[in-house]
C-alpha cells in the first residue's frame, strides 16, 4: 500500500491495488468542507477516473461524522473563498462530468446535505448504524444544489423523496437503507472496511465489463438528469439572490432560528 497524506483539512488519498481511498480528513470540524477542500475532492476524483491501474474507488471520512457539510462562512458572506472546477476534471457531485470508475462510500454519524449528494453521485453507500442524514438547506434559506433534487428521486421515489426534502428532517441509516440510499448498514467503525471489501471485489472482477456496465447504466437516466442539471441555475439563482438567503445564512453563523419571509 502506498499513501499520500495532507495536513488535517484537506483531502488524501490512498492506494490500495487496484483500489484508490479518498479520505475527508477535517474530523476537527465535523468534516465540513472548505471551499480549498471541494477542489482536492474534484482532484482526488479525477485521479480516479483518469488512472488506468486504479479500478474502483472508495470516499470515506476520519472521525465520527462523515461530513456536516459546507462551511457556510466560507461559501457565503463577506469572507466567501474563491472555488472554481478545475477545466476538464471530474465534478464532486457528477453534475458537469462524472467519474467512470465505480464508487463505493462508506458513511457514519453526521452526513448532511452535499454530504447526501455526494454520496448519492456514487454507486454504493455503505453507511455505519449511527449514520443520521439531514438535506437540511431550505431550512437554511436556500436549496439542494448538488444533485439532491432529481438523485431523490432516482433512489428513492417522488414520495420519499419529497417527504425529506419538503421536511428538510433527519432519518437514520435503517430509512436510508429503507429508500434504496443505502446498499448495506454495518455497525459503527466498520463502514470503511466493508466499503474497501466491496470495492476490492468490484476489482476483482473485469475492468472493462465493470466501466462499460457503468457507462450503459447511465444512459438510461442521462436525459433525466441533464434537464435537471441544466434547470440549477435557474433555481440557484432564485435562491441565493433572495432576502430568506441572506436571513438563513445569518442565522445559521449566529446560531439562532430563521425567520423567513417567503421573498
Amino acid at each position: 500500500m502506498s499513501e499520500t497524506k495532507a495536513p488535517v483539512g484537506q483531502i488524501r488519498t490512498e492506494v490500495h491495488g487496484h483500489v484508490l481511498k479518498i479520505v475527508i480528513d477535517n474530523a476537527a470540524k465535523k468534516n465540513s468542507f472548505s471551499p480549498q477542500m471541494m477542489a482536492q475532492m474534484s482532484d482526488a476524483m479525477t485521479l480516479l477516473d483518469r488512472t488506468e491501474d486504479y479500478w474502483a474507488g472508495v470516499v470515506c471520512a476520519e472521525g465520527s461524522d462523515f461530513t456536516a457539510g459546507l462551511d457556510m462562512p466560507k461559501f457565503f458572506g463577506p469572507k466567501a473563498e474563491k472555488w472554481d472546477l478545475k477545466e476538464g476534471n471530474v465534478d464532486v457531485f457528477a453534475l458537469k462530468s462524472r467519474c467512470r470508475k465505480p464508487v463505493v462510500t462508506a458513511v457514519q454519524g453526521i452526513v448532511f446535505t452535499i454530504g447526501i449528494e455526494m454520496m448519492l453521485a456514487g454507486d454504493i453507500v455503505v453507511a455505519a448504524d449511527d449514520s443520521r442524514f439531514c438535506q437540511m438547506e431550505s431550512k437554511r434559506g436556500i436549496a439542494p444544489l448538488g444533485g439532491g433534487h432529481f438523485r431523490y428521486l432516482t433512489r428513492a421515489g417522488w414520495g420519499d423523496a419529497m417527504y425529506h426534502l419538503f421536511l428538510c428532517d433527519e432519518f437514520d441509516a435503517q430509512r436510508a437503507h429503507k429508500i434504496g440510499f443505502v446498499q448495506e448498514v454495518v455497525a459503527p467503525g466498520r463502514q470503511v472496511a466493508r466499503a474497501m471489501e466491496i470495492a476490492q471485489l468490484i476489482a476483482g472482477n473485469a475492468p472493462i465489463g465493470i466501466r462499460v456496465t457503468k457507462e450503459a447504466a447511465l444512459k438510461y437516466i442521462e436525459s433525466g438528469e441533464k434537464a435537471a442539471i441544466d434547470y440549477i441555475p435557474r433555481i440557484r439563482d432564485r435562491v441565493l439572490n433572495s432576502e430568506d438567503a441572506k436571513e438563513g445564512i445569518q442565522s445559521f453563523i449566529e446560531r439562532r432560528a430563521a425567520v423567513f419571509r417567503g421573498r
